[in-house]
């Protein structure tokens, strides 16, 4: 069976000790992975809190965002050189976490929306940032895994078509994707032509419902999603990634603005649906 992991962005986007015993209740109701946002400056609670999960047997795992200053399709250079350096530092601090997979839509800054449908020019800036980054990212023993967003969030890649173009000008072993089932639940046609157009990059997985809640209360068809993993013969890691509003800063910059389900409800309850889901498709 995959591995199983949980997202503690449903309690907190800082990295500080505060999260550990989230983590150790993590590891007490059955997970296998866990996952953390990239982002707060302070270095030393990465080391710290990687070192925790080593020695829970916690395999870890990353999520990072980009912004407009250090946006890697921006038409100024500038921009791009800062986004190039933002990667470089958030590789850094996923190696400290000892975590091998970075994912999230790393290749344009989240919620920053041009005038136009994405470009030509657009993808090339992104591509040539982003095989720098996997240049950085191979050193650290980290490979990218590159999140495709709805509409609302991002303008470059809503696809898993428009990620595989992006990867295939990347043209980097250590630049790959993820797949998210609530971003394409609204994006995709059907969970599994998807998953099969981005099989041959596909290194992680976000199990996540239509309303960011608990996986398998919401209209999400997570049958055809795990059938069609199965037929990849997908081997990475099923992270829940859900929502709530216990931090308001990073609740307010995703636009969530109620709560969903009680994010120790979602852990327990959707650990059991992933394992049924597993048992059932043979992952």
């Amino acid at each position: 069976m995959n591995k199983i992991g949980f997202n503690v962005l449903a309690w907190s986007a800082v990295m500080s000790d505060a999260i550990l015993p989230i983590v150790d209740r993590l590891k007490e109701t059955g997970y296998e992975g866990v996952e953390f946002f990239v982002g707060s400056p302070d270095i030393a609670a990465y080391k710290r809190i990687g070192d925790h999960c080593r020695h829970l047997g916690l395999e870890v795992t990353t999520v990072s965002v980009v912004g407009r200053e250090e946006n890697p399709i921006s038409p100024e250079a500038t921009v791009r050189a800062k986004s190039l350096d933002r990667l470089k530092w958030v590789i850094d601090r996923t190696h400290d976490l000892q975590a091998k997979i970075l994912c999230g839509p790393l290749h344009s800054a989240h919620a920053v929306f041009a005038q136009h449908a994405p470009e030509d020019q657009e993808y090339g800036w992104g591509a040539e940032v982003l095989h720098a980054a996997g240049e950085h990212a191979a050193q650290a023993g980290v490979t990218l895994g590159l999140e495709a967003l709805n509409r609302f969030e991002s303008y470059l890649c809503n696809t898993m078509a428009q990620l595989t173009r992006l990867l295939e000008q990347a043209q980097h072993p250590n630049v790959r994707a993820m797949f998210d089932t609530h971003h394409a639940n609204i994006e995709e046609k059907k969970f599994t032509q998807a998953i099969q157009t981005i099989a041959p990059y596909l290194v992680h997985v976000h199990i996540s419902e239509n309303d960011r809640g608990t996986p398998g209360d919401g209209h999400i068809n997570f049958d055809e999603a795990f059938a069609a993993l199965a037929q990849i013969k997908y081997k990475g890691m099923l992270t829940i990634e859900a929502f709530s509003r216990n931090d308001p800063d990073f609740a307010n910059s995703i636009g969530v603005w109620r709560e969903f389900s009680p994010p120790w409800d979602i852990a327990e309850k959707g650990l059991t649906f992933i394992r049924q889901m597993c048992q059932k498709h043979g992952l």
